[in-house]
């Protein structure tokens, strides 16, 4: 049975973890540092935390269930105390990418990230459509990478993922710097950003009078169609209104060079300002 030491066990990711670890096949240790945590897993989980030297003795994976700008101290801290061979994973890829893990090549390092539940799937039950995060009841993807280590300890660690992220759609194998791009890249410095724009829209035209329900109302439901057309998730077609208004709208929201967002540079500074 392979031993699993989650460090972080009681924080928002690492008890959405626990909670999966605990059902799986893995031994699983946990060390939590923070009082509130450690009584959270107590109390609801029925789970007795370790001491961090005790939770290392021995063990086979350590999962880093804890911020960014902590890995690199964690990390190195933990580091002299793992036997040749141990996966240490990480759940982003941020601090790997900025080189936060120390330089034990007889360690094999792991990253793992859920895509979270799309908002186009066959989801029916209520609990599954109320899973915005993912890891309850919705199906989600998941991009893994092995930074390095042998190449069959990449069926571990792609093992583990599935089990923490449950339930699981489909796992994607990617490289970390390919991680990188999806995350700050893809998902937050373009995604979040374009969508924060849109809800400061909402609220430009409910200054200017339109009631506030109905621009929600009429943005979200706009976001469901123009989405699943935008996406091949339907077959259809913009009319000539639309397409003018797409042709007109994105030179004056955006820049002509907004793609310099994914230059290596770039994605290694926006990492650097979030560890």
């Amino acid at each position: 049975m392979t031993t699993i030491a989650l460090f972080g066990a009681g924080g928002k990711m690492g008890f959405r973890l626990a909670q999966h670890l605990q059902r799986s096949r893995f031994s699983t240790r946990y060390v939590e540092v923070s009082p509130a945590g450690q009584q959270r897993l107590k109390d609801e989980l029925g789970i007795a935390c370790s001491a961090p030297d005790a939770a290392l003795e021995g063990v086979e994976v350590v999962i880093l269930a804890v911020p960014d700008t902590l890995i690199r101290r964690i990390a190195t801290e933990i580091a002299p105390k793992l036997k040749a061979g141990t996966m240490v994973m990480a759940l982003d890829a941020a601090a790997p990418f900025a080189g936060h893990l120390p330089a034990r090549p007889d360690l094999t390092y792991f990253v793992t990230h859920p895509c979270h539940p799309p908002i186009f799937s066959d989801e029916t039950e209520p609990a599954a459509l109320a899973d915005h995060f993912g890891g309850v009841a919705a199906k989600q993807s998941v991009v893994n990478a092995l930074m390095q280590g042998p190449e069959e300890a990449y069926a571990l660690g792609a093992e583990i993922a599935e089990t923490i992220w449950a339930p699981v759609l489909r796992t994607h194998r990617v490289s970390v710097e390919q991680m990188a791009f999806l995350e700050p890249g893809l998902s937050e410095t373009v995604a979040a950003t374009l969508l924060d724009v849109m809800r400061e829209a909402r609220d430009e035209v409910v200054a200017r009078g339109v009631p506030a329900q109905a621009a929600q109302d009429f943005l979200l439901g706009h976001l469901n169609v123009l989405a699943a057309v935008i996406f091949g998730v339907v077959e259809g077609r913009f009319s000539d209104a639309c397409n003018k208004a797409i042709e007109f709208g994105k030179p004056a929201l955006m820049r002509a060079d907004w793609k310099h967002v994914f230059e290596p540079g770039e994605i290694a500074a926006s990492i650097r300002r979030i560890t």
